[in-house]
């Protein structure tokens, strides 16, 4: 996976091209996986303009605009996203037995950036129970990384925050919302297939499915 840092803040339309071959962010730098004998890894977009949510979509849809306030700013490290991650780690089984994540780690993973960045805030309530970091590039938006409290499953909140991207596409005139990366053999990456149509960057052509 190799890195690269560029060497100012990437402009609008730089980023869109680096998300159209296949480029992700993580922090300050870029990356695109790049394995000699593998290509579980693909890309992953979903056209903005033909994209059409399936009965469980509106039904989430409907439930988190009903119960959720969403509001949207800038990414911020602070203890409490910190706690929420990790807790949203830990419920999901994702740490692999790694450390959890402090705030200059949070910093350096959400907050640094190369590129404009957002943060897209879900509270019920006043309590804040899930946090969606994107990159805003002149014709998509791209999905960082989510997190949510793993005790509300009932909202759906990982489902309900790719849905309220792709409203916001639609708001602000964006052709595509870019998922990361899609893995048919990773239990923790094959929803990103249940959003349809979709296109996949597969030996460097987009291939819509």
């Amino acid at each position: 996976m190799p890195l690269r840092l560029p060497a100012r803040q990437l402009r609008a339309h730089e980023l869109d091209q680096r998300l159209s071959v296949g480029d992700r962010r993580q922090g300050f730098v870029l990356y695109r996986t790049s394995c000699a004998t593998c290509r579980a890894c693909e890309p992953v977009r979903i056209p903005v303009e033909t994209f059409e949510r399936n009965r469980s979509h509106r039904r989430i849809f409907r439930r988190g605009e009903r119960e959720l306030s969403v509001d949207i700013g800038f990414p911020v490290a602070d203890q409490v996203r910190v706690d929420l991650y990790n807790k949203h780690k830990r419920g999901r089984g994702l740490g692999d037995g790694q450390p959890d994540i402090d705030v200059a780690g949070y910093q350096d993973f959400l907050v640094n950036s190369c590129c404009e960045s957002l943060e897209i805030r879900f509270r019920l309530g006043q309590e804040l129970v899930g946090v969606a970091v994107a990159d805003r590039g002149k014709s998509s938006l791209s999905a960082v990384y989510c997190f949510y409290n793993p005790d509300h499953q009932h909202l759906s909140l990982g489902t309900y925050a790719i849905l309220k991207q792709l409203e916001l596409c639609r708001d602000w005139g964006l052709s595509y919302l870019y998922l990361g990366l899609y893995i048919a053999d990773s239990s923790v990456m094959r929803y990103k297939a249940r959003f349809l149509p979709h296109e996949r960057l597969i030996a460097g052509a987009w291939r819509r499915f």
